[in-house]
């Protein structure tokens, strides 16, 4: 795939018209406070993309990101995109500092769009800027931090509107057989790390796990979606996804195949006006083999944002609730959490290139099964928490 994308970019570079080759992206500076046990990318079970040593303690922790992303048009039906990240984390992260986020190629008209590659499915109502970022708030919702790092398809996606109301659209794709893996172990968390394709990833346990790379079955998975808009004003959008991974006792090519199915359900009203009210539901299940038999966890994950923008300012505050457990709903279920968290955040965009932005972040959810469910290692069940991010961006 890497080499594919590079001979693209170059091809692109070569013969495509200035009118035609367009690079966008920004660069972003972060002060954090954190409030919380060691991060996930640290191996933890804490929720946040940065962590302290200890549920009590806090740090100020620095982390700076960079994406690129390129649009070439050669023809007025035809599109290539690509885009990357670079980044640095808190010291003793796990995970790539550098690679691909999405790489596809678009053949489109005014009713229909067929895509092939990677890519984000279009379901978030936050993260609706380019590049898949938020305009609202720093950190996103509990189900979009989620979908950043382990829901990405690899495939093909058939869009059609018929009319300026109604859209459908169908996706089959690979490459997602581990999906579920993180919250399963973990449970949900709130950041904005973007998994990147091949990527290993921290896991409580002693193992990692890759969301986006080789198919582990051959067999495809599918999503389908439909949205009903009134143009400029709201839309309402029901998805459904099914990774249709192969259930095995073993690990496949080192690694774990986790079968997830869950449906979306998003509205927004409000789009392009100063005031927008948005908000998600998802509910699903992901279930893995062992030797003898299976586990299969059920989860559940909503939250409402909502946003004003008045000159050059903008307020957002956003509530969310999100749960797991066993689906068989045993007495002494490790899986168990059910956990809130409410975001409050300004952003002031002196331009249009540059933003500064502070954000406060509080969760509240503890996970009693971590801590005699990875053993030999032993961790607080305590894993809320909570940040201030002061942000500037600049934008080009």
């Amino acid at each position: 795939m890497k080499t594919t994308i590079v001979f693209l970019l170059s091809a692109a570079a070569t013969t495509a018209g200035a009118q035609s080759l367009q690079f966008h992206g920004y660069v972003a500076a972060r002060e954090i406070y954190v409030k919380a046990q060691p991060s996930w990318l640290q191996g933890g079970v804490g929720r946040f993309d940065v962590g302290a040593d200890s549920t009590d303690d806090h740090r100020f922790v620095n982390v700076d990101s960079a994406q690129l992303g390129l649009d070439w048009t050669p023809a007025s039906w035809f599109l290539i995109h690509a885009d990357g990240v670079v980044r640095h984390q808190q010291s003793g992260s796990i995970g790539k500092k550098t690679g691909i986020v999405q790489a596809y190629a678009d053949i489109y008209n005014d009713h229909f769009r067929l895509r092939a590659g990677e890519f984000w499915l279009p379901t978030s109502r936050e993260n609706t800027d380019p590049l898949w970022t938020s305009k609202y708030t720093i950190s996103y919702s509990a189900l979009n931090s989620w979908m950043a790092q382990e829901v990405r398809p690899i495939g093909a996606d058939f869009q059609w509107s018929p009319s300026f109301y109604v859209t459908l659209g169908g996706t089959a794709f690979r490459g997602q057989d581990t999906m579920g893996t993180l919250i399963a172990n973990r449970g949900f968390t709130l950041g904005n790390y973007l998994a990147l394709y091949n990527e290993n990833l921290p896991t409580p346990e002693p193992a990692s796990t890759r969301p986006f790379g080789e198919d582990l079955d051959g067999r495809n998975g599918y999503s389908e979606r439909i949205r009903v808009s009134i143009p400029e004003r709201a839309m309402l959008q029901v998805t459904h996804i099914d990774n249709r991974a192969t259930i095995a006792p073993f690990d496949v090519k080192g690694q774990e195949p986790w079968l997830t199915r869950f449906n979306i359900v998003g509205a927004e009203v409000g789009s392009t006006g100063d005031t927008t009210v948005a908000g998600e539901w998802a509910k699903g299940s992901t279930e893995v083999g062992f030797p003898g038999g299976s586990f299969t966890m059920d989860f559940d994950t909503a939250y409402l944002l909502a946003s004003h923008k008045f000159g050059h300012e903008r307020i957002s505050g956003r509530v969310e609730r999100f749960s797991t457990r066993n689906d068989r709903h045993v007495a002494n279920d490790g899986a168990r959490e059910d956990g809130h968290a409410w975001t409050v955040a300004w952003m002031h965009e002196a331009n249009a290139h540059t933003r500064t932005g502070i954000e406060y972040v509080r969760v509240d959810g503890d996970r009693p099964g971590v801590a005699t469910f990875f053993s030999p290692v032993s961790f607080n069940p305590r894993t809320g928490g909570s940040t201030i991010t002061i942000e500037y961006r600049y934008n080009f």
